[in-house]
């Protein structure tokens, strides 16, 4: 059994796409959706679909993946997702497929919706890709990788539980899983479609808290994340060769002086200020609206 488990908040626009996208699949083996919200918006809107409908307290992602996991305890493998994307064709089979006795999780690959002319459509794409190509990097290199949150699959009965107050789930779960003793692979086919931030707000928010969110991960683990400023900093290299006019270069001097930027912030707010990392989450609400 498969079960496919759709966490959002306030998406009832968006969560019948997300359905949709796994319901036309041709899943091999049999399976099930769960929708899991603390909104009866997304969860009306979800009914419409012949889905298990799961309303959770509100608390937050952890703790709404923490109530799922127990009604899927049958379940042979776990396919993750949110509500605010959706998936490509056959995304499930190619996940499932590499899992094994060894391979614990597979991570799909996040691609931007965002149009690519506009400088935060651009950005998007430019993490994306570079992403792509590390991931691709380390496995083949036999590394640790983290699993994009955006869709992953992972073997039912390795993770049970986490705790409430994490902010980057899919770090966690991947960080757990590892530490088990499995691997984590990646299925650059199964493409996940996300739309992220499209203005500066909104951008600083939602980087704010993914980046601080791997940060929190040391109070849990003592391996390192696939995210870091000494990581970032040997990467300048790779994110110069990305753009492929003047414009796109500008773009990209720009991009490199935000992410400096972002990493001064989340020092001066977590060091300095000594700020919870849970104050970090806020919901991005331009991500919230999927092109046609």
């Amino acid at each position: 059994m498969i079960s496919i488990i759709i966490t959002g908040y306030k998406e009832p626009k968006t969560i019948g796409r997300a359905i949709e996208s796994f319901q036309k699949q041709k899943i091999n083996g049999k399976y099930e959706i769960w929708v899991v919200a603390p909104d009866k918006e997304t969860l009306n809107a979800a009914k419409k679909y012949k889905v298990n409908i799961l309303q959770d307290p509100g608390k937050g992602k952890p703790t709404a993946l923490n109530l799922v996991m127990k009604k899927v305890k049958k379940s042979d493998i776990l396919i993750l997702t949110d509500g605010d994307v959706y998936v490509s064709e056959n995304s499930v089979n190619l996940l499932v497929d590499k899992i094994t006795k060894k391979v614990g999780a597979v991570s799909g690959r996040p691609v931007s919706v965002n149009p690519l002319n506009k400088f935060f459509g651009y950005v998007s794409h430019l993490l994306t890709d570079i992403g792509n190509d590390l991931r691709i990097k380390l496995v083949n290199e036999g590394k640790f990788i983290v699993c994009s949150g955006y869709l992953y699959a992972i073997k039912n009965g390795i993770f049970k539980e986490m705790p409430e107050n994490i902010l980057s789930d899919d770090a966690y779960i991947s960080r757990f899983i590892a530490n088990k003793g499995y691997k984590i692979d990646y299925e650059p086919k199964a493409e996940v479609y996300v739309k992220y931030p499209e203005n500066f707000k909104d951008w600083v928010k939602q980087k704010k808290r993914s980046t601080g969110g791997y940060e929190q991960l040391k109070e849990f683990f003592s391996e390192k994340t696939m995210r870091s400023f000494s990581q970032e900093a040997t990467g300048v290299f790779d994110v110069l060769r990305y753009p492929k006019s003047i414009k796109e270069f500008i773009w990209t001097i720009l991009l490199i002086k935000l992410r400096l930027y972002l990493w001064i912030r989340i020092f001066i707010d977590v060091r300095i200020r000594k700020l919870s990392f849970e104050k970090t989450w806020v919901r991005i609400e331009s991500t919230k609206s999927l092109p046609p």
